[in-house]
């Protein structure tokens, strides 16, 4: 089904704040049924969020589902570029989708702005003018587990991923930073919600350790079985495996666990503080890493709209790279292959009150760029 979204107030509000006299119309894409629908939805919500709190009412968002299909992904992508003339697209959650959407929409003059998706493709060689990820290359957060492995003593770790581009991203990404020895790799299906075959290569494996990175539905179903099984090894992950969301699905086999994230509710800056408090009064409920991206992604496109128009790219570009917006996170600014460099946090898996959550407690890289910026020509 078809969501289209047009959030408006008061046209001299939006005169104040600076805008210009053309609007956006953006075109988001994204995970709103199956069993990933639940980052997509948060995507939505925290972009959405942030448009509304603009004033704004020359901002039009059409809405899609990709049901997680990239075929689908390409069609809906052709069709908002083509008929419904779109200016921005956003809100891919997978890097299989990304892939299959992202150099042609750019191709054709689009811009794109992840609030998610971060293939290494796109980061690297496959860089573009008008492509920027304002969440973090793939690679990043499992680098950021792999340092946090290397200081929590860990010398013989078990790594497992699915077998998408994320996933290689991912293992990729642990291994640049781990030190110690591995003592299984494994590549999973992606959507598998069995892994008793995992587990026992664990088991049997003789790890002190376990990195995966498993998002959405497959991080609950292994987290469920591991916690299930005794295995007992301590258990490092990437926020994703970890959001809020999740938590609250998984319940007590969480508690504890290490994982790492450019983000958590915790982050002490004034627009992280009024982000949670006022996504949790729109919504009911925590927000999670997605929704806080979602927000940031949107506030990025706001702030190139105070400083330029759509209708002149060149400047539309540089408003978009100068990245003037109090992102959620803190401290923010793009690498020259328009990926973030930022500080990627430690967060342990914490209860307060009836409710799962993060805290940080360290921070595992500061001011950390990507591994592909070299191999971008721009």
């Amino acid at each position: 089904m078809k969501l289209r979204s047009i959030i408006a107030a008061a046209a001299l509000t939006a005169l104040a704040a600076g805008a210009q006299a053309e609007g956006v119309k953006v075109g988001m894409i994204t995970t709103l049924s199956g069993g990933g629908a639940g980052l997509g939805i948060d995507v939505r919500d925290g972009f959405m969020l942030a448009v509304k709190q603009s004033g704004r009412d020359d901002i039009e968002v059409v809405i899609e589902d990709d049901q997680q299909k990239p075929d689908i992904a390409v069609q809906l992508a052709d069709k908002m570029i083509q008929s419904e003339k779109v200016d921005v697209l956003t809100g891919i959650i997978w890097s299989n989708l990304a892939m299959a959407v992202v150099p042609g929409a750019v191709a054709q003059g689009k811009f794109y702005l992840s609030p998610n998706a971060g293939p290494s493709q796109l980061a690297g060689k496959g860089c573009n003018p008008n492509y920027f990820n304002v969440a973090w290359q793939n690679d990043n957060l499992h680098e950021a587990a792999g340092a946090y492995a290397n200081s929590a003593g860990y010398a013989k770790t078990f790594i497992l991923a699915p077998n998408y581009p994320a996933g290689t991203d991912a293992l990729n990404g642990f291994k640049r930073m781990y030190k110690g020895e591995l003592a299984g790799e494994v590549y999973t299906k992606l959507g598998q919600t069995d892994y008793a075959a995992e587990i026992a290569q664990i088991r049997a494996s003789g790890a002190d350790s376990v990195f995966f990175f498993l998002p959405g539905g497959m991080g609950i179903s292994f987290l469920k079985q591991y916690a299930e099984s005794g295995v007992g090894l301590p258990v490092i992950g990437p926020a994703f495996s970890f959001d809020q969301g999740i938590l609250q699905a998984v319940g007590d086999a969480a508690l504890g666990v290490r994982n790492t994230s450019q983000w958590s509710k915790d982050l002490d800056n004034p627009a992280n503080k009024a982000f949670v408090e006022s996504f949790k009064a729109e919504y009911g409920r925590l927000p999670s890493l997605y929704a806080s991206q979602g927000f940031d992604t949107a506030n990025l496109l706001i702030s190139a709209m105070e400083k330029a128009d759509i209708s002149d790219p060149d400047a539309f570009r540089a408003a978009l790279k100068a990245a003037d917006f109090a992102s959620t996170r803190g401290k923010f600014r793009f690498a020259s292959n328009n990926h973030p460099i930022q500080d990627i946090y430690v967060r342990e898996v914490v209860r307060e009150g009836d409710v799962l959550t993060n805290k940080v407690v360290g921070v595992a890289l500061h001011d950390h760029a990507n591994a592909y910026v070299d191999e971008c020509p721009m």
